[in-house]
């Protein structure tokens, strides 16, 4: 009877309905409708009478929209990468705008679905972000050439014509009819997808500490069926003042270091107008923020010109790079991931500059497959931002699960979904570092300063980077300083398990740098309405000095209680004095399930662990590591 009284209320206004859409999971019920512009003015205005006023309605919104990408700079094909066998048993899922399937360097890894129909509207020439979040994730970043994925992308277009969400559907509704036609029924289109690659946001829902419905269907879908959703935290692109240079001549002309204090500064000043888009606040999912990295040529960097590269030897977040943090205060973002060296447009002013982030050029960029243009097919051009750091994201993830199927053969692969997708989730962020240069910049210039603010100087630094940034290629290999444990399971209510970890008698009586870290992620039920909106809590349980490795709990990374508000919780410990390591030495850390925060939840959450011991230089720790761990025969995780 609701709905019926608000559709009845917009027909009398001379509205009509467009769509409409109810989940009970994430309690979202909703109704997309087209009115007169008189009853919007009426609505902003709280007019008595206008459906502001109508007693069901707890929101009027806009319709969703999302961010745009360019690729610029075009250039006719380059040779494509060797041929390889391509599996069609997708891992890996791309919901994104129509991508332009034959492209020579795309045609033999998507497998494209056009559940809603929207590929024959969608002009080939204006598929560019679906074209190029697909290109990186196979193939990476065009200008560092790099193998394709082993498996073929299932595609599931979620964009129209022009780039844009269909202006007849709910694009939550969008998102919740593509997962369960990929993953659920009898017959689900791609069965073996646990990796979602979401490089989408609604520039019109910047998240504000209310959870967006969006951000509750991921947290749900993510539990409900094992999928580790990647979500892009969103590009901020509009103008900031630098107040530090009166000219676009004392900025471009500035020192490297004082530049780059100029624009930290500046940013730091506009924080509030910064926040992540919907969904990227996803509980459940990881969410990728834009690293100023890429592979551009010394050559192809000398074009960059007309604009100002802001952070020309700093490692950092990109300008437009959305900042945390999350709901309920969490780490946002989780990782940044390349996302080309963003240029600043500069514009003189009589208060001094304003400076805008530039789009991406060849000079400046992550070159990527790119619809034909006259004169040129299959050929390539370049693009930035968020959107394309989490496609690179996406394709780290699947390169880790291919480095555990390459080690462990079917011993992996007969492991759950859900299991696997959770383990991904630890590896992907289990690397990652706060930029050393860039967070002492941001402590220093933003503190709060004076005695007992470091966790106050810590939240600063991760509103920025998160967990960290990491070589995507380093965390893949194996390396023989460093080994890295892992494992998966399930717990249930107020449970723990203890995890032990064998110490390799090398690191022993050697005073040199050494670390150790662990990573611990889950899955958890969500309750939608409830201020414990998390249902599960986990955490990592160990002495926060290891004397018996002589290392401390590490200085450079979120405290405990930042890190215990999401669904990721990550310890470092390191030092440099000499360890005591006596033979057949071990170290156990136990995973423990919270007492559930709300409502208790029956069922068992599934988590995933990684652990590192690291001595850089030390050539014989991973083979030592490696005979102590015997043989055994394979495993399922059980309830």
């Amino acid at each position: 009877m609701s709905e019926a009284s608000v559709s009845n209320a917009i027909a009398q206004v001379g509205g009509r309905v467009i769509h409409r859409a109810r989940i009970e999971d994430i309690a979202y019920h909703a109704i997309l409708a087209e009115i007169p512009v008189a009853s919007v003015r009426n609505v902003i205005a709280r007019q008595p009478g206008s459906l502001a006023g109508i007693e069901p309605i707890m929101h009027i919104r806009p319709q969703s929209l999302v961010t745009g990408i360019e690729a610029n700079d075009g250039l006719p094909p380059s040779a494509p990468a060797a041929e390889v066998q391509v599996s069609p048993a997708s891992i890996l899922a791309l919901l994104d705008g129509v991508p332009v399937a034959g492209h020579p360097l795309l045609r033999r890894h998507l497998n494209v679905e056009d559940h809603f129909g929207l590929e024959p509207d969608a002009l080939v020439a204006q598929r560019v972000h679906g074209s190029a979040m697909a290109s990186l994730i196979v193939h990476g970043d065009r200008n560092r050439p790099e193998p394709p994925l082993p498996r073929q992308i299932h595609c599931i277009p979620v964009m129209g014509n022009n780039d844009r969400f269909p202006s007849d559907r709910l694009i939550v509704d969008l998102i919740y009819q593509a997962v369960l036609q990929m993953r659920g029924g009898a017959q689900p289109s791609a069965p073996w997808v646990i990796i979602v690659n979401i490089s989408l946001g609604n520039v019109r829902r910047p998240f504000h500490g209310q959870l967006s419905p969006w951000a509750r269907l991921l947290d749900r879908l993510a539990y409900r069926f094992g999928i580790l959703f990647l979500v892009s935290a969103g590009n901020v692109t509009s103008s900031f003042p630098i107040q530090a240079f009166d000219t676009r001549a004392a900025f471009e002309d500035a020192a490297h270091g004082v530049r780059a204090e100029g624009v930290v500064n500046a940013i730091a000043a506009v924080i509030p107008d910064r926040r992540l888009l919907s969904p990227s606040e996803t509980v459940n999912g990881l969410t990728i923020g834009g690293r100023n990295l890429d592979w551009v040529s010394q050559a192809d960097r000398a074009s960059a010109r007309t604009n100002v590269n802001p952070f020309t030897e700093l490692d950092t977040a990109n300008p437009s790079s959305a900042l945390g943090p999350g709901f309920a205060d969490s780490v946002k973002p989780d990782i940044l991931m390349p996302a080309a060296r963003e240029h600043l447009r500069v514009i003189g002013s009589a208060d001094g500059i304003i400076v805008s982030p530039a789009g991406a050029a060849r000079g400046a960029g992550l070159k990527v497959a790119a619809p034909p243009r006259p004169g040129i097919e299959g050929g390539e051009a370049f693009t930035n931002g968020t959107s394309a750091a989490t496609a690179l994201a996406s394709r780290t993830a699947h390169r880790i699960h291919d480095a555990l199927e390459t080690a462990y053969g079917q011993e992996f692969l007969e492991l759950p979904g859900t299991a696997r997708a959770v383990l991904i989730k630890a590896l992907l962020v289990h690397p990652a570092r706060w930029p050393e240069h860039a967070a002492a910049l941001v402590k220093r210039l933003i503190g709060p300063f004076g005695q007992g603010q470091a966790s106050r100087q810590k939240d600063n630094i991760r509103r920025f980077f998160g967990y960290g940034v990491y070589d995507a290629d380093d965390a893949v290999a194996c390396a023989s300083d460093r080994a890295t444990f892992w494992c998966v399971g399930e717990l249930g209510r107020e449970r723990s398990v203890d995890v032990v970890v064998p110490v390799p008698s090398v690191l022993g009586g050697q005073a040199r740098p050494h670390s150790f870290c662990a990573t611990l992620a889950w899955f958890t039920p969500v309750l939608p309405g409830r201020k414990s909106y998390r249902g599960v809590k986990m955490k990592i349980l160990a002495q926060d000095d290891l004397d018996e490795l002589a290392v401390k709990g590490h200085g450079s990374q979120p405290d405990l209680n930042q890190t215990n508000r999401g669904t990721v919780f990550t310890r470092q410990w390191s030092g440099d004095r000499a360890a005591v390591v006596a033979e057949g030495m071990t170290i156990t850390l136990k995973i423990q399930r919270e007492p559930d925060p709300g409502t208790p939840v029956d069922e068992t959450v599934p988590f995933g662990l990684a652990v590192s011991l690291e001595m850089p230089g030390e050539l014989r720790l991973y083979d030592q590591v490696r005979a102590r761990l015997q043989p055994r025969a394979p495993q399922r995780a059980t309830p």
